[in-house]
């Protein structure tokens, strides 16, 4: 895996109210990332860019949603669940 990959493999952070809760509660935080990336990748690309240690990594295959009369279709995408190790965090702000 190259590093040029791996910087491609996370496309953006999953942030909704579950998630939030997820994240203070189970130290695990949910990504976007890229639809042939594997769970490897994903745990790899984690810790690189955030230097975290990463526990586990689950992920899940999103459909994408039909919308309009006529047929229409949102593109389908991939969802990873990412759990951090204890004593690391994720500060997606940077905030201090």
């Amino acid at each position: 895996m190259s590093q040029e990959r791996l910087m491609k493999v996370l496309l953006a952070p999953h942030v909704s109210e579950k998630t939030t809760n997820s994240a203070d509660s189970d130290n695990q935080f949910v990504f976007k990332v890229m639809t042939d990336a594997t769970k490897k990748e994903i745990k790899n690309a984690v810790e690189l860019m955030f230097d975290v240690k990463v526990d586990s990594v689950n992920v899940m295959n999103m459909k994408g949603k039909t919308k309009g009369r006529f047929g229409g279709r949102r593109a389908h995408w991939k969802k990873a669940y990412v759990k951090l190790e204890q004593g690391f965090d994720i500060d997606y702000m940077g905030a201090e």
